[in-house]
């Protein structure tokens, strides 16, 4: 049975933070992998879940920085992880399974905004191989480490998913790189992941969500010019925010703890959510929800046997393991 992709009324809204969706909510003696946990949201999330007693394993690419950002956390650690690097994704993943402990939470919030084009691993396409197939890649790998009593897999994907749906006869961008549909593309395929992993592990107890976490100023756009994004009317001249529906960091990570925690979501899974809630469809003239090219079952299954084929790892339909 799937989840209808409508609101739960959930109770919570746009400004919720972090902290009030896990408020009364209990995670001692849970482990959640954070990909990005020591920048922006992925930080905010890393500190509302220790908070809430979880221990938070924060893998990043520049772990010294990492240690900086989240190293004085309680039940907090770091280790190495190179999203864009599959090798670096296997080594991170052996090293977690090896160790004997088991995960609860996985949530996939680092990624890559409209860089220029660059090119990682075989030629893949920087965006969609960060964001998407090393996420991809992880997940799969860690499957051994899953706790019995069930998963979550939380997909951070954007708004910006309405911008494309996946380009199968240029998933890779070889005749002509334009960043913003990258970036569109690869969250779509964040949405797609989503779906695809619940429908497959959810006969395992895991059960994955996408979210659109809203808009907010993180070094996200790391790849923009100021003048870009004064432009876009984020922010003033100053650099300061100039945009009122600009969430803080802090509900920005909303989304994400809720779809991570919520026990409202117990027994649901494969749908998109924002503002801590699921989201509806999105209609014309109204502003958010989810595009039907992101929540298509077909396209998702499309988009993980492409997945499986480039990464060579697929741990959830070669080998199904019933939960008894």
């Amino acid at each position: 049975m799937t989840t209808p992709q409508h609101s739960i009324g959930s109770g919570f809204g746009a400004r919720s933070t972090a902290y009030d969706v896990l408020r009364g909510i209990d995670l001692s003696g849970r482990t959640a992998i954070v990909t990005g946990g020591s920048s922006g949201l992925g930080l905010e999330t890393t500190r509302a879940l220790a908070a809430a007693g979880a221990h938070v394993v924060v893998p990043a690419r520049r772990r010294a920085a990492a240690d900086e950002a989240v190293g004085a956390l309680d039940g907090v650690t770091t280790d190495d992880l190179d999203l864009s690097d599959l090798g670096s994704v296997r080594d991170f993943a052996e090293r977690f399974v090896a160790s004997g402990r088991t995960v609860d939470i996985v949530i996939n919030s680092a990624g890559i905004m409209a860089c220029p084009e660059t090119r990682v691993g075989p030629g893949w396409e920087a965006q969609f191989a960060t964001n998407h197939l090393g996420h991809y890649a992880l997940v799969n790998h860690l499957r051994p480490a899953f706790a019995d009593s069930g998963v979550r897999v939380i997909a951070v994907s954007s708004s910006a998913h309405d911008l494309t749906g996946m380009r199968w006869d240029d998933v890779q961008f070889e005749r002509g790189y334009d960043r913003w549909q990258a970036y569109g593309q690869a969250k779509t395929a964040n949405v797609l992941f989503a779906v695809r992993l619940d429908t497959l592990g959810r006969d395992a107890g895991v059960r994955a969500f996408a979210l659109h976490p809203g808009s907010v100023l993180t070094p996200l756009q790391r790849h923009l010019a100021t003048s870009e994004m004064v432009e876009a009317g984020w922010i003033d001249a100053n650099g300061g925010p100039s945009n009122p529906t600009f969430k803080t960091p802090q509900q920005g990570a909303a989304t994400q703890a809720w779809a991570a925690t919520s026990p409202r979501l117990t027994g649901l899974g494969g749908v998109y959510c924002e503002d801590c809630d699921i989201a509806e469809p999105a209609s014309d003239g109204t502003d958010g929800g989810v595009h039907p090219h992101a929540t298509d079952a077909g396209q998702a299954a499309r988009l993980w046997d492409l997945s499986a084929g480039l990464t060579g790892v697929d741990a959830f339909t070669t080998a199904p393991r019933l939960r008894r």
